[in-house]
Order: C-alpha cells, then structure tokens, then sequence
C-alpha cells in the first residue's frame, strides 16, 4: 500500500509539472518570482557552484541575464545541476524552465527531445586529452587506447564515428557524469579522455597535476553549444534567443556593464533601439522596452561574459578563435534591432 501511494504521489507531481510546462513559460516564471535554470554540475568557465553554494559561468551568465530581462535582477534565478542524461527530461517535465548547459544543437535533439535550439552562445568542437607521459602528438595514435567518455552525450557517438571512419579501435570507458568521468582518467583508468575542447580546458584544472596533461590537436566535431526550450511555446522561445542577440548587438556597439548608464544618452539609433530610448521593441518579447539594458546592466555584453567565464581573465584562457564577433572574423552574429 504504501509503495502505491508514493506512486501516486510522484505521479501527481509529474502531472503537475506536465501542466505548468504546457502553459506559457513567461507568465509561469513571473507567477513564481524567479527563473530556474538547468544548469551543468561542475564545469569551470560554464556552470560551477562554489563552496558557498555561487553559480559562475558562461551559462550561469546567460541564465541571469533572461532573469534580468524579464525582472530586472539578474538574481532572480535558481540553478538545477542536471547529468547529461537528464537533462531533457528536466525540460521536458517543466523542472526547469529553461536548459543552458552546454547542450550541443543537432537535428535529433531539435525535432525528437522535446526541445528547441535558437541561438548558439558558444561554437565548440569535441578533442581529447591524454598525459605527455605517454608520448601521443595525434588522436589517430590512440589506436587499442582505452578512452574515457561521458554516458548519454553526443561526445560517445562522435568517438565511435571518429574510431569507425578512421579504421582505428579502441575500448570505451563510459561514466554517467562528467567528475567520474574525469577522476577516472586522472587515476589511470583510461589512457585518453574526450569531450568538447572547452570541456577538456575545464577539467583539466581538477586533476592532481594539470601540467602534465596536454589537449591534443585534432577537432573531430562541430558542438554548436547553446540554450534550449520546451517546443510549442515561441514567445519564450523568442525571449531566450533575444537575449543572446542583445548581449552581441551589446558588444558590436561597445555597450558595456560599466558605461551603459551613460550610454542611455547615445544618439546613435541602433544603441537608442538597443536600449529601449527609441522604439518598442520590448513589447513585442512580451518584456518592457528597457530589457537588454537590464541585461547588460546585469551581466555586460557577450564579449564581457566570455572573457571573464572561459576567456582571458578566467583559469581557462581559452581564445575567442570562432566565437568572436562576425566583424572581427568570428560566427557570432546578431540580426538587428528594428
């Protein structure tokens, strides 16, 4: 008896959760007061709680900046550490109400989880990683290696294509979360582990000696990273993937955390339509017309947030390479405000 109570239980709290995602995300999130964000459990540079329990990260970043654009306060947010496998149904079930957790767009995800992918915050690539011990210049030398890889990724099916169409074996090593995967690597388990490079950068800073561990060169993937919805709801939708966009427009116009106070004063249009002093713009998003001024306001524009997540004033020191603007040789480009 008691066993089907608690059944009943969880199966009301899923039928609750099931009806408060079919309803429209932005008006469940103001009825609440806050925005809870599906987030990674321990990634350096995207989303890594510390000792006291403070979100950083690129995407910890971007889920204050839509709390900023819908509220005004970028920490009206609450973060729900989700494994990889998880994940979808989080947002599927309405756990959470938006996923930015370095999630790679692909076609399967964007038509069969569930979820929709408007907007890529950072263009990655999956690499490996192995100990200079062992003498290894490319990934084509791993043949027979023995390879940690995280459960329920795309990262697990792109090694198997990459082993497959470059006639090499080698045994997989599979854990469900991205610390097992990396202790395990880092006791001897495996001789090579691999996940988006980003992440390589990242996890290496947990192992016992860094300084002996080298990224190696290859890329064999395209990891188009970046936040996702629950399908069928588009004005959610339009407001996450506005909110990357502003961040851009943000910095192409040289908008930042500390001079878009006085920035407010711009006469150039675009800043003007940027910042909600020409136009209504806001309206349309179902936000007020100031909402990417709150946002830079909260977090600075994406330039700003990259730099101090994963850039050049964070551990990770990783290059802007393909996540530079368009302007400056990069694919992060933002359609107009107007």
């Amino acid at each position: 008896m008691k066993i089907k109570i608690t059944g009943l239980v969880v199966g009301a709290v899923a039928v609750l959760a099931a009806n408060a995602a079919s309803a429209g995300t932005l008006e469940n999130v103001k009825q609440k007061g806050f925005l809870q964000c599906g987030s990674n459990t321990s990634l350096a540079g995207f989303g890594l709680p510390d000792a006291q329990g403070n979100w950083t990260g690129l995407d910890v970043d971007y889920c204050r900046a839509i709390a900023a654009a819908i509220f005004g306060d970028g920490t009206k947010v609450k973060f729900t550490p989700l494994a990889a496998k998880d994940r979808f149904t989080a947002l599927q079930s309405g756990e959470v109400d938006v996923l930015v957790r370095n999630t790679t767009w692909t076609i399967s995800r964007d038509t069969t989880n569930g979820a929709t992918f408007q907007a890529v915050n950072y263009y990655d690539g999956q690499g490996f990683i192995v100990r200079k011990s062992l003498n290894v210049k490319s990934a084509l030398e791993l043949n027979g290696a023995t390879i940690c890889v995280q459960q329920g990724t795309t990262t697990e099916l792109n090694l198997t294509d990459y082993f497959r169409a470059n006639k090499i074996t080698y045994k997989p090593v599979v854990f469900a979360g991205s610390d097992e995967t990396t202790k395990a690597y880092d006791s001897g388990r495996c001789d090579a582990f691999t996940t988006d490079a980003s992440g390589l950068f990242a996890e290496r800073l947990k192992m016992s000696k860094p300084e002996d561990n080298v990224v190696l060169p290859e890329i064999i993937s395209k990891e188009p990273l970046g936040p996702a919805v629950r399908q069928g709801d588009e004005k959610w939708t339009k407001i996450v993937m506005w909110t990357h966009y502003a961040m851009l427009t943000a910095e192409e116009l040289g908008v930042t955390k500390a001079n878009v106070d006085e920035m407010l004063k711009s006469t150039n249009p675009d800043v003007k339509r940027l910042l909600g002093t020409e136009g209504k713009f806001g309206e349309g998003l179902g936000l007020t017309n100031d909402w990417a001024y709150k946002i830079i306001k909260a977090v600075g524009n994406y330039g700003e947030a990259f730099e101090r997540n994963v850039g050049q004033g964070s551990q990770l020191k990783i290059a802007r390479g393909i996540n530079a603007l368009w302007s400056k040789g990069g694919l992060q480009y933002a359609p107009p405000i107007r």
